[in-house]
């Protein structure tokens, strides 16, 4: 079996090399690239993000990102958000009083954390749904996060019938000061607030988790 290939969505913003690094050493073969054709032909797309949600808004339209992200999904094509990479598929993220739109995957926004120290920084533990793949046997551990805001709301599929064929997403929390969300899991869309090509051992079972996911 061929290794799967990943696109790491290059668009001037993210740890784009510590990210491609990590994809390698579990296997990947990755393109860090905003090439339209690569990222839509890629067994997995990846989209970095660290900094304001504007800018990273800014930079991802720019290179048409947006319109990279969304043709994949509609498609059933899988994506993997990091950091930044997570909060703009959320409807908007609110920082210093501007209100700038996301990607709306997902209804909620991206607000300050409530919290007595901000940022956000260092290892922390995370809440895994009993559904997740992502978590597999990794349910326990540790991972590493740098931000100052999150999404503390995850309200998609919460007012769905038990008899629905919708699956609701499995959503994996965390808390620093009030709970936010860490992690989600939503058909082909996937996104972590953490770290993952920073989580050591951990993170690297997540990231092979996603591999398999993509065959």
């Amino acid at each position: 079996m061929s290794a799967p290939h990943v696109c790491v969505l290059d668009y001037g913003f993210g740890n784009v090399r510590s990210a491609v690094r990590a994809l390698e050493h579990v296997g990947a073969r990755v393109d860090l690239t905003a090439d339209p054709r690569i990222a839509a032909q890629a067994d997995g797309l990846v989209v970095p993000g660290v900094g304001a949600f504007a800018a990273v808004m800014e930079g991802l339209r720019a290179v048409r990102g947006d319109q990279i992200i969304e043709r994949r999904l509609a498609g059933n094509r899988p994506v993997l958000g990091i950091c930044v990479g997570m909060q703009i598929m959320f409807d908007e993220g609110v920082e210093h009083g501007v209100r700038t739109a996301g990607l709306s995957q997902w209804p909620g926004v991206v607000e300050r954390l409530d919290a007595p120290v901000v940022p956000h920084m260092g290892w922390n533990t995370v809440d895994v749904p009993s559904q997740s793949t992502l978590f597999k046997g990794i349910e326990d551990e540790r991972f590493y996060f740098v931000h100052s805001y999150g999404a503390q709301t995850f309200t998609l599929g919460q007012d769905e019938p038990e008899d629905t064929i919708f699956t609701p997403p499995a959503v994996t929390w965390s808390t620093h000061g009030n709970p936010f969300v860490a992690a989600v899991e939503n058909g082909p869309l996937t996104a972590t607030q953490f770290h993952p090509e920073k989580s050591a051992d951990a993170g690297a079972q997540l990231l092979t988790n996603w591999l398999t996911t993509l065959t």
